[in-house]
Protein backbone atom coordinates (compact mmCIF):
# COMPACT_ATOMS: atom_id res chain seq x y z
CA UNK A 1 0.00 0.00 0.00
CA UNK A 2 1.81 3.27 -1.12
CA UNK A 3 1.74 6.14 1.78
CA UNK A 4 -0.72 8.29 0.36
CA UNK A 5 -3.00 5.46 0.23
CA UNK A 6 -2.20 4.52 4.19
CA UNK A 7 -2.68 8.26 5.37
CA UNK A 8 -6.25 8.11 4.14
CA UNK A 9 -7.23 5.46 6.92
CA UNK A 10 -6.15 7.83 9.71
CA UNK A 11 -8.91 10.20 11.25
CA UNK A 12 -7.95 13.24 12.87
CA UNK A 13 -9.21 14.86 16.47
CA UNK A 14 -12.90 16.19 14.68
CA UNK A 15 -13.17 12.93 12.40
CA UNK A 16 -11.26 15.11 9.49
CA UNK A 17 -9.65 13.31 6.23
CA UNK A 18 -5.58 12.46 6.99
CA UNK A 19 -5.03 15.31 4.52
CA UNK A 20 -6.78 17.72 6.64
CA UNK A 21 -5.37 16.03 10.15
CA UNK A 22 -1.78 15.20 9.46
CA UNK A 23 -1.15 14.48 5.42
CA UNK A 24 0.97 12.27 3.66
CA UNK A 25 3.95 13.65 4.10
CA UNK A 26 3.40 13.83 7.83
CA UNK A 27 3.01 10.23 8.11
CA UNK A 28 5.90 9.77 5.72
CA UNK A 29 8.43 11.94 8.27
CA UNK A 30 6.82 10.27 11.21
CA UNK A 31 6.98 7.14 9.96
CA UNK A 32 10.85 7.51 8.68
CA UNK A 33 11.39 8.94 12.53
CA UNK A 34 10.85 5.95 13.81
CA UNK A 35 13.18 3.63 11.24
CA UNK A 36 15.77 6.16 12.02
CA UNK A 37 15.58 5.87 15.42
CA UNK A 38 14.72 2.16 16.31
CA UNK A 39 18.74 1.25 16.63
CA UNK A 40 18.97 4.12 19.36
CA UNK A 41 15.63 2.76 21.16
CA UNK A 42 16.74 -0.96 21.25
CA UNK A 43 20.56 0.44 22.51
CA UNK A 44 17.83 1.98 25.00
CA UNK A 45 15.94 -0.82 25.70
CA UNK A 46 19.22 -2.79 26.19
CA UNK A 47 20.24 -0.61 28.99
CA UNK A 48 16.94 -0.74 30.82
CA UNK A 49 16.34 -4.28 30.63
CA UNK A 50 19.80 -4.77 32.18
CA UNK A 51 19.09 -2.43 34.64
CA UNK A 52 16.99 -5.24 37.10
CA UNK A 53 14.06 -3.89 38.72
CA UNK A 54 12.29 -6.70 41.15
CA UNK A 55 9.59 -5.24 43.77
CA UNK A 56 11.33 -2.27 45.61
CA UNK A 57 14.75 -2.28 43.30
CA UNK A 58 13.05 0.03 40.93
CA UNK A 59 15.09 2.90 41.88
CA UNK A 60 17.93 2.30 39.39
CA UNK A 61 15.68 1.90 36.10
CA UNK A 62 13.38 4.79 37.19
CA UNK A 63 17.00 6.93 37.15
CA UNK A 64 17.51 5.91 33.74
CA UNK A 65 13.97 6.92 32.57
CA UNK A 66 13.88 10.30 34.78
CA UNK A 67 17.30 11.66 32.94
CA UNK A 68 16.23 10.72 29.88
CA UNK A 69 12.85 12.37 29.93
CA UNK A 70 14.86 15.39 31.25
CA UNK A 71 17.34 15.35 28.62
CA UNK A 72 14.30 15.53 26.66
CA UNK A 73 12.81 18.69 27.99
CA UNK A 74 10.23 17.08 30.13
CA UNK A 75 8.89 18.14 33.47
CA UNK A 76 9.92 15.51 35.37
CA UNK A 77 8.05 14.44 38.45
CA UNK A 78 8.89 12.07 40.74
CA UNK A 79 7.14 11.13 43.72
CA UNK A 80 6.51 7.39 46.13
CA UNK A 81 3.71 5.61 46.83
CA UNK A 82 1.61 7.26 49.84
CA UNK A 83 0.86 4.58 52.01
CA UNK A 84 -1.79 6.45 54.12
CA UNK A 85 -4.14 6.29 51.14
CA UNK A 86 -4.44 2.89 51.09
CA UNK A 87 -7.79 2.08 52.66
CA UNK A 88 -8.77 5.05 52.58
CA UNK A 89 -8.88 5.72 48.57
CA UNK A 90 -10.74 2.83 46.56
CA UNK A 91 -7.88 2.82 43.69
CA UNK A 92 -5.21 1.43 46.03
CA UNK A 93 -4.69 -1.97 47.07
CA UNK A 94 -3.73 -3.76 50.11
CA UNK A 95 0.11 -3.38 50.52
CA UNK A 96 1.70 -5.34 52.66
CA UNK A 97 5.64 -4.66 52.02
CA UNK A 98 7.03 -1.11 52.79
CA UNK A 99 8.69 0.31 49.22
CA UNK A 100 12.02 2.73 49.60
CA UNK A 101 14.11 4.70 47.60
CA UNK A 102 11.71 3.64 44.44
CA UNK A 103 8.51 5.65 43.22
CA UNK A 104 6.70 6.75 40.17
CA UNK A 105 8.45 8.99 37.44
CA UNK A 106 6.11 10.99 35.50
CA UNK A 107 7.25 13.55 32.10
CA UNK A 108 4.71 16.37 31.12
CA UNK A 109 4.99 18.29 28.06
CA UNK A 110 2.63 21.23 27.75
CA UNK A 111 1.76 22.05 24.44
CA UNK A 112 2.40 25.65 23.32
CA UNK A 113 -0.16 26.90 22.32
CA UNK A 114 -3.11 23.84 23.63
CA UNK A 115 -6.21 23.44 21.65
CA UNK A 116 -5.49 19.64 21.31
CA UNK A 117 -6.84 16.56 23.38
CA UNK A 118 -4.60 15.50 25.64
CA UNK A 119 -2.45 12.17 26.22
CA UNK A 120 -0.69 9.71 28.97
CA UNK A 121 1.53 7.05 28.13
CA UNK A 122 1.94 4.99 30.69
CA UNK A 123 4.28 1.55 30.99
CA UNK A 124 5.41 0.16 34.36
CA UNK A 125 9.05 -1.20 35.72
CA UNK A 126 8.58 -3.56 37.97
CA UNK A 127 9.31 -7.00 36.93
CA UNK A 128 8.78 -10.64 38.78
CA UNK A 129 11.52 -12.93 39.22
CA UNK A 130 13.30 -14.71 36.98
CA UNK A 131 13.08 -18.36 38.81
CA UNK A 132 16.64 -20.68 38.25
CA UNK A 133 19.08 -18.57 36.15
CA UNK A 134 20.53 -21.80 34.71
CA UNK A 135 17.04 -22.46 32.75
CA UNK A 136 17.32 -19.38 30.83
CA UNK A 137 19.37 -19.49 27.33
CA UNK A 138 21.06 -16.68 28.02
CA UNK A 139 21.21 -14.46 31.68
CA UNK A 140 17.83 -13.09 32.71
CA UNK A 141 19.35 -9.32 33.08
CA UNK A 142 22.02 -10.02 29.65
CA UNK A 143 19.27 -8.12 27.23
CA UNK A 144 21.05 -10.33 24.51
CA UNK A 145 19.57 -10.08 21.13
CA UNK A 146 19.27 -12.64 18.75
CA UNK A 147 17.86 -12.57 15.27
CA UNK A 148 14.19 -10.64 15.84
CA UNK A 149 14.16 -11.31 19.48
CA UNK A 150 15.49 -9.36 22.43
CA UNK A 151 15.56 -11.56 25.76
CA UNK A 152 15.44 -10.36 29.13
CA UNK A 153 13.21 -10.27 32.20
CA UNK A 154 10.90 -7.59 31.67
CA UNK A 155 12.05 -7.32 28.02
CA UNK A 156 8.41 -7.99 26.81
CA UNK A 157 6.53 -6.80 30.37
CA UNK A 158 6.96 -4.67 29.90
CA UNK A 159 9.94 -2.48 29.31
CA UNK A 160 9.43 -2.64 25.49
CA UNK A 161 6.62 -0.40 26.09
CA UNK A 162 7.84 2.37 28.05
CA UNK A 163 10.79 2.24 24.85
CA UNK A 164 7.81 2.54 22.13
CA UNK A 165 6.01 5.30 24.28
CA UNK A 166 9.54 7.16 24.53
CA UNK A 167 10.84 7.05 21.28
CA UNK A 168 7.09 7.54 19.66
CA UNK A 169 7.41 11.21 20.74
CA UNK A 170 10.81 11.18 19.73
CA UNK A 171 9.97 10.45 16.33
CA UNK A 172 7.63 13.08 16.36
CA UNK A 173 9.98 15.76 17.19
CA UNK A 174 12.67 14.60 14.48
CA UNK A 175 10.18 14.62 12.11
CA UNK A 176 9.33 18.01 12.78
CA UNK A 177 6.26 18.21 14.90
CA UNK A 178 4.65 19.68 17.70
CA UNK A 179 1.64 18.37 19.64
CA UNK A 180 -1.41 20.32 19.67
CA UNK A 181 -2.19 18.91 23.66
CA UNK A 182 -0.32 18.08 26.82
CA UNK A 183 1.59 14.50 27.01
CA UNK A 184 2.58 12.37 30.03
CA UNK A 185 5.14 9.97 30.01
CA UNK A 186 4.43 7.82 32.82
CA UNK A 187 6.86 5.05 34.45
CA UNK A 188 5.23 3.69 37.29
CA UNK A 189 5.67 0.56 39.53
CA UNK A 190 3.97 -2.09 41.41
CA UNK A 191 1.49 -3.15 38.48
CA UNK A 192 2.92 -6.77 39.30
CA UNK A 193 1.45 -6.92 42.33
CA UNK A 194 -0.58 -4.08 43.69
CA UNK A 195 -1.43 -1.62 41.23
CA UNK A 196 -0.91 1.21 43.37
CA UNK A 197 1.90 2.62 41.21
CA UNK A 198 -1.25 3.46 38.77
CA UNK A 199 -3.29 4.94 41.45
CA UNK A 200 -0.49 6.64 42.52
CA UNK A 201 -0.31 8.59 39.62
CA UNK A 202 -4.21 9.42 40.07
CA UNK A 203 -4.11 10.39 43.72
CA UNK A 204 -1.13 13.12 42.35
CA UNK A 205 -3.80 14.51 40.00
CA UNK A 206 -2.10 12.91 37.10
CA UNK A 207 -5.08 12.83 34.24
CA UNK A 208 -5.55 12.65 30.60
CA UNK A 209 -8.44 12.72 27.82
CA UNK A 210 -7.04 9.13 27.43
CA UNK A 211 -4.05 6.91 28.65
CA UNK A 212 -2.38 4.01 26.39
CA UNK A 213 -0.87 1.33 28.12
CA UNK A 214 1.66 -0.49 25.91
CA UNK A 215 1.21 -3.52 27.40
CA UNK A 216 3.03 -6.92 25.28
CA UNK A 217 -0.37 -7.54 23.42
CA UNK A 218 0.54 -8.97 20.19
CA UNK A 219 -0.49 -5.96 18.69
CA UNK A 220 -4.34 -6.56 19.63
CA UNK A 221 -6.42 -4.00 21.74
CA UNK A 222 -7.85 -5.01 24.94
CA UNK A 223 -11.47 -5.28 25.07
CA UNK A 224 -12.09 -5.95 28.85
CA UNK A 225 -9.89 -7.61 31.78
CA UNK A 226 -11.15 -9.83 34.83
CA UNK A 227 -11.52 -8.11 38.21
CA UNK A 228 -8.39 -9.71 40.83
CA UNK A 229 -7.51 -10.16 44.11
CA UNK A 230 -4.60 -11.40 45.72
CA UNK A 231 -4.45 -13.69 48.94
CA UNK A 232 -2.31 -15.44 51.76
CA UNK A 233 -4.15 -17.83 54.04
CA UNK A 234 -2.01 -19.58 56.45
CA UNK A 235 -3.57 -22.76 58.29
CA UNK A 236 -2.52 -24.54 61.77
CA UNK A 237 -2.00 -28.24 62.21
CA UNK A 238 -1.39 -30.29 64.94
CA UNK A 239 2.60 -31.11 65.21
CA UNK A 240 3.72 -34.27 66.21
CA UNK A 241 7.01 -36.71 66.44
CA UNK A 242 7.00 -38.80 63.93
CA UNK A 243 6.57 -41.94 65.89
CA UNK A 244 3.03 -40.42 66.85
CA UNK A 245 2.32 -39.58 63.75
CA UNK A 246 -1.33 -40.36 63.82
CA UNK A 247 -1.93 -37.72 67.00
CA UNK A 248 -0.70 -35.19 64.71
CA UNK A 249 -2.80 -33.43 61.45
CA UNK A 250 -0.03 -31.82 59.02
CA UNK A 251 -0.59 -28.04 58.30
CA UNK A 252 0.87 -29.21 55.16
CA UNK A 253 -2.28 -31.35 54.08
CA UNK A 254 -4.14 -28.81 55.55
CA UNK A 255 -3.05 -26.62 53.22
CA UNK A 256 -3.58 -28.81 50.17
CA UNK A 257 -7.04 -29.44 50.94
CA UNK A 258 -8.20 -25.87 51.44
CA UNK A 259 -6.55 -25.36 48.12
CA UNK A 260 -8.91 -28.45 46.84
CA UNK A 261 -11.83 -26.62 48.53
CA UNK A 262 -11.07 -23.11 46.31
CA UNK A 263 -11.24 -24.59 43.32
CA UNK A 264 -15.17 -25.55 43.88
CA UNK A 265 -15.37 -22.29 44.62
CA UNK A 266 -13.34 -21.18 41.64
CA UNK A 267 -15.87 -23.44 39.62
CA UNK A 268 -18.60 -21.29 40.85
CA UNK A 269 -17.25 -18.35 39.99
CA UNK A 270 -16.74 -19.77 36.15
CA UNK A 271 -19.85 -20.32 35.66
CA UNK A 272 -21.81 -17.18 37.17
CA UNK A 273 -21.37 -15.13 34.03
CA UNK A 274 -22.40 -11.13 34.95
CA UNK A 275 -23.19 -8.84 32.47
CA UNK A 276 -19.77 -8.59 30.91
CA UNK A 277 -19.01 -12.45 31.36
CA UNK A 278 -19.96 -13.42 28.14
CA UNK A 279 -16.92 -11.75 26.89
CA UNK A 280 -14.65 -14.63 28.28
CA UNK A 281 -16.64 -17.68 27.05
CA UNK A 282 -13.61 -18.11 24.56
CA UNK A 283 -11.42 -17.84 27.53
CA UNK A 284 -10.25 -21.47 28.79
CA UNK A 285 -10.18 -20.08 32.55
CA UNK A 286 -11.33 -16.45 32.99
CA UNK A 287 -10.96 -16.76 36.74
CA UNK A 288 -7.87 -18.62 36.90
CA UNK A 289 -6.99 -19.14 40.95
CA UNK A 290 -3.44 -19.50 41.08
CA UNK A 291 -1.41 -20.60 43.88
CA UNK A 292 1.85 -19.00 43.88
CA UNK A 293 3.59 -19.68 46.61
CA UNK A 294 3.43 -22.41 49.47
CA UNK A 295 5.41 -22.55 52.63
CA UNK A 296 5.05 -24.60 55.82
CA UNK A 297 6.70 -26.82 58.46
CA UNK A 298 9.40 -26.22 60.88
CA UNK A 299 11.41 -29.63 60.74
CA UNK A 300 11.43 -32.25 58.39
CA UNK A 301 10.96 -35.47 60.81
CA UNK A 302 8.00 -33.34 62.43
CA UNK A 303 4.22 -32.89 61.57
CA UNK A 304 4.25 -29.20 60.46
CA UNK A 305 2.32 -27.34 62.68
CA UNK A 306 1.78 -24.11 60.48
CA UNK A 307 1.52 -23.61 56.28
CA UNK A 308 1.19 -20.68 54.34
CA UNK A 309 0.23 -20.21 50.96
CA UNK A 310 -0.65 -17.46 48.32
CA UNK A 311 -2.55 -16.72 45.47
CA UNK A 312 -4.65 -15.07 43.07
CA UNK A 313 -8.30 -15.55 41.96
CA UNK A 314 -10.35 -13.74 38.94
CA UNK A 315 -13.81 -12.22 38.90
CA UNK A 316 -15.75 -10.78 35.86
CA UNK A 317 -16.12 -7.11 35.25
CA UNK A 318 -18.72 -4.84 36.70
CA UNK A 319 -18.74 -7.37 39.68
CA UNK A 320 -17.95 -5.78 42.73
CA UNK A 321 -15.12 -6.50 44.47
CA UNK A 322 -16.01 -6.11 47.88
CA UNK A 323 -18.67 -8.69 47.34
CA UNK A 324 -16.64 -11.01 45.72
CA UNK A 325 -13.88 -10.67 48.62
CA UNK A 326 -16.73 -11.29 51.19
CA UNK A 327 -17.82 -14.32 50.05
CA UNK A 328 -14.21 -15.74 49.36
CA UNK A 329 -13.64 -15.07 53.10
CA UNK A 330 -17.27 -16.53 54.13
CA UNK A 331 -16.14 -19.47 51.89
CA UNK A 332 -13.03 -20.74 53.54
CA UNK A 333 -14.80 -20.01 57.44
CA UNK A 334 -17.66 -22.18 56.05
CA UNK A 335 -15.65 -24.98 54.46
CA UNK A 336 -13.24 -25.21 57.60
CA UNK A 337 -16.76 -26.25 59.80
CA UNK A 338 -18.29 -28.52 56.62
CA UNK A 339 -14.94 -29.95 55.54
CA UNK A 340 -14.34 -33.45 57.52
CA UNK A 341 -10.65 -32.99 57.27
CA UNK A 342 -10.90 -29.27 57.79
CA UNK A 343 -13.09 -29.53 60.69
CA UNK A 344 -11.58 -28.89 64.06
CA UNK A 345 -8.39 -27.19 62.92
CA UNK A 346 -7.96 -23.76 64.18
CA UNK A 347 -9.82 -21.29 62.06
CA UNK A 348 -7.49 -20.43 59.01
CA UNK A 349 -6.13 -16.67 58.64
CA UNK A 350 -6.74 -14.97 55.44
CA UNK A 351 -5.06 -11.87 54.41
CA UNK A 352 -5.48 -9.37 51.29
CA UNK A 353 -2.29 -8.78 50.35
CA UNK A 354 -2.33 -7.25 46.74
CA UNK A 355 -4.34 -6.13 43.42
CA UNK A 356 -7.73 -6.03 45.03
CA UNK A 357 -9.40 -4.53 42.19
CA UNK A 358 -12.52 -4.92 39.61
CA UNK A 359 -11.87 -5.17 36.44
CA UNK A 360 -12.84 -2.97 33.40
CA UNK A 361 -14.93 -2.70 29.38
CA UNK A 362 -13.48 -0.85 26.84
CA UNK A 363 -17.04 0.04 25.07
CA UNK A 364 -16.67 -0.27 21.49
CA UNK A 365 -16.93 3.06 19.66
CA UNK A 366 -14.70 5.51 21.56
CA UNK A 367 -13.00 8.25 19.59
CA UNK A 368 -9.38 7.04 21.05
CA UNK A 369 -10.30 3.43 19.76
CA UNK A 370 -10.88 4.23 16.23
CA UNK A 371 -7.89 7.07 16.07
CA UNK A 372 -5.91 3.94 17.09
CA UNK A 373 -7.32 1.32 14.58
CA UNK A 374 -6.39 4.10 12.19
CA UNK A 375 -2.88 4.33 13.18
CA UNK A 376 -2.34 0.49 13.40
CA UNK A 377 -3.28 -0.12 10.22
CA UNK A 378 -1.25 3.01 8.63
CA UNK A 379 2.15 1.60 10.64
CA UNK A 380 1.36 -1.64 9.40
CA UNK A 381 1.96 -1.02 5.61
CA UNK A 382 -0.06 -4.09 4.38
CA UNK A 383 -3.82 -2.44 6.17
CA UNK A 384 -4.39 -4.94 8.83
CA UNK A 385 -7.00 -4.27 10.62
CA UNK A 386 -6.74 -3.73 15.20
CA UNK A 387 -8.32 -7.08 16.69
CA UNK A 388 -9.55 -6.88 19.99
CA UNK A 389 -9.36 -9.46 22.67
CA UNK A 390 -9.95 -10.22 26.43
CA UNK A 391 -7.35 -10.32 29.35
CA UNK A 392 -8.25 -12.64 32.25
CA UNK A 393 -5.71 -11.20 34.28
CA UNK A 394 -5.04 -7.36 36.22
CA UNK A 395 -4.36 -4.52 34.23
CA UNK A 396 -3.45 -0.82 35.72
CA UNK A 397 -6.49 0.46 33.08
CA UNK A 398 -8.89 -0.74 35.05
CA UNK A 399 -7.78 1.85 37.77
CA UNK A 400 -7.47 4.99 35.05
CA UNK A 401 -10.42 3.55 33.68
CA UNK A 402 -13.06 3.30 37.34
CA UNK A 403 -11.41 5.20 39.23
CA UNK A 404 -10.28 8.57 36.74
CA UNK A 405 -13.00 7.77 34.10
CA UNK A 406 -10.38 7.77 31.41
CA UNK A 407 -10.34 6.22 27.77
CA UNK A 408 -7.70 3.30 28.80
CA UNK A 409 -6.14 1.51 25.43
CA UNK A 410 -4.20 -1.15 26.59
CA UNK A 411 -2.18 -2.01 23.04
CA UNK A 412 1.54 -3.37 22.25
CA UNK A 413 4.37 -5.31 20.69
CA UNK A 414 4.61 -9.30 19.95
CA UNK A 415 6.46 -10.81 23.30
CA UNK A 416 6.64 -14.56 24.30
CA UNK A 417 7.15 -16.17 27.76
CA UNK A 418 6.48 -13.62 29.76
CA UNK A 419 6.71 -14.39 33.58
CA UNK A 420 8.10 -17.72 32.28
CA UNK A 421 11.85 -18.53 31.01
CA UNK A 422 13.17 -16.52 28.56
CA UNK A 423 11.20 -13.96 28.07
CA UNK A 424 11.88 -12.05 24.83
CA UNK A 425 10.05 -9.52 22.64
CA UNK A 426 9.70 -9.17 18.77
CA UNK A 427 12.16 -6.00 17.45
CA UNK A 428 10.05 -5.77 14.70
CA UNK A 429 6.79 -5.80 16.04
CA UNK A 430 8.14 -3.15 18.24
CA UNK A 431 9.29 -1.17 15.73
CA UNK A 432 5.12 -1.79 14.33
CA UNK A 433 4.08 -0.60 17.85
CA UNK A 434 6.42 2.63 18.28
CA UNK A 435 4.90 3.81 14.92
CA UNK A 436 1.72 3.38 15.72
CA UNK A 437 1.96 4.86 18.85
CA UNK A 438 3.50 7.74 17.11
CA UNK A 439 0.68 8.23 14.45
CA UNK A 440 -1.77 7.72 17.16
CA UNK A 441 -0.41 10.79 19.59
CA UNK A 442 -0.34 13.12 16.35
CA UNK A 443 -3.63 12.41 15.39
CA UNK A 444 -5.40 12.30 19.20
CA UNK A 445 -3.75 15.40 20.25
CA UNK A 446 -3.07 17.25 16.51
CA UNK A 447 0.25 18.64 15.59
CA UNK A 448 1.86 21.62 14.47
CA UNK A 449 4.90 22.02 12.68
CA UNK A 450 7.94 23.20 14.99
Amino acid sequence: MTMQANAVSLTGMDGSSPAQALGSTRVHKILQAVEEGFERQVAFLTEIVQSPSLRGNEAGVQRIVADALSERGYKVDRFAIDERLIGVDPAFSPMNTQLRDTGVVIGTREAERGGGRSLALNAHVDVVPTGPEQRWKYPPYSAKREGDWLYGRGAGDMKAGLCANLFALDALEAAGLKLKGQVQIQSVIEEEVTGNGAAMVLAAGYKADAVLISEPTDEKLVAANTGVMKFAITVQGVPAHPFEVARGRSAIDVAYRTIEQLRVLESRWRSQHSEAGELFDAVDNPIALTIGTISGGEWLASVPSECRFEGRIGFYPHEDVSARAKEFEEFVEDAFQTDTFLAGCPRPEIEWVGVKQGGFVLEPGSQAESCLAMAHRTADGEGRSLERFVMPCYLDASVFARHGGMTSLVYGPVAEAIHAVDERVSLASLKHVTKTIALFAAAWCGVEDA
